[in-house]
């Protein structure tokens, strides 16, 4: 009985096919290519047999001597054979074709036309009070209030925690993402309370900003820091040492997406009480739209 490759050989060994197999279909030899790229034949020979474990610069040089990406030479999952020409006119494309493109492979106006109103959506790092005032919020509104995570760990019959041991960061990005399908069939708007990192995963966090009205909700790190601690949530802040900077590090390169949110609400400095009357005012106009005489407005 043959022992299957261990999943790092097979990767070393799929890459080595495919730079040798585009080093042919650009009729180069591996001279020419060691020449172009400035790194040795032999070096490349052993690349191309699967024992090379080459670095990503190196990689880098061997794919920019063959005129090729980077991403043409990894091994993945099989595509279609038009995505590297797709791929390609996108990076030239101006902002109305991108535009253009994301409307047709989403469906098109149709589609989007079909989707009604899904309800307002909470983002932030976590700590940030996503969960707290988006019960609040929900039940001053009248509207069911839906935390996507809890909704992941229903489907799946599975922690989040279970998740990531199991299946990974990939296995719970595609889990979160049926999730929330899923929220998007409910007959009535809610109020939804996003992990912190949704922002991530592309597609997922383009359906949530196309079907809700989205609000960031911002604290300073140090509140979030602290929030978290009173949760009992370290991830991924276990170091005292390193905690907080490590916090700021996620806060900084997530900052340009949470951003793209409908809305801001500060929260910093506030109590939870000042905080959900500032998160209600901010939605307070989308709410008036869906309810000619929403409950909580004519009380107010």
């Amino acid at each position: 009985m043959t022992q299957q490759a261990e999943p790092e050989t097979q990767f070393l060994e799929q890459l080595g096919q495919r730079v040798r197999t585009m080093r042919a279909m650009r009729g180069m030899s591996r001279k020419v290519l060691a020449k172009a790229s400035g790194i040795s034949e032999r070096y490349i020979a052993q690349l191309e047999s699967g024992k090379g474990n080459v670095s990503i610069v190196l990689l880098r040089r061997v794919s920019a001597a063959m005129d090729k990406q980077v991403e043409d030479l990894i091994p993945a999952a099989e595509t279609s054979p038009d995505w590297p020409v797709i791929r390609d006119l996108i990076r030239t494309a101006t902002p109305a074709q991108i535009a253009q493109a994301k409307d047709i492979l989403s469906g098109g106006d149709a589609a989007r036309a079909n989707r009604e109103f899904a309800g307002i959506a909470l983002i932030g790092l976590r700590g940030a009070g996503k969960s707290t005032l988006g019960k609040l919020l929900a039940k001053k509104i009248g509207w069911p209030f839906v935390e996507l995570n809890r909704e992941v760990e229903r489907i799946n019959g599975l922690s989040v925690a279970e998740i990531m041991a199991l299946y990974g960061q990939e296995g719970f990005r595609r889990m979160e993402q049926t999730a929330l399908t899923q929220v998007l069939t409910n007959s009535e708007p809610v109020v939804l309370a996003t992990g912190g990192s949704i922002v991530s995963e592309p597609v997922t966090f383009d359906l949530l900003l196309s079907s809700f009205y989205t609000v960031w909700l911002r604290a300073k790190p140090e509140e979030h820091m602290g929030r978290v601690r009173k949760q009992g949530d370290m991830r991924p802040m276990e170091s005292d040492r390193s905690d907080m900077q490590e916090l700021r590090t996620i806060l900084l390169s997530r900052e340009p997406l949470y951003a793209r949110a409908a809305a801001e609400v500060h929260t910093a400095d506030l109590t939870i009480d000042e905080a959900a009357a500032r998160l209600y005012d901010a939605v307070a106009p989308i709410v008036a739209k869906q309810s000619p005489m929403p409950r909580a407005v004519a009380m107010r």
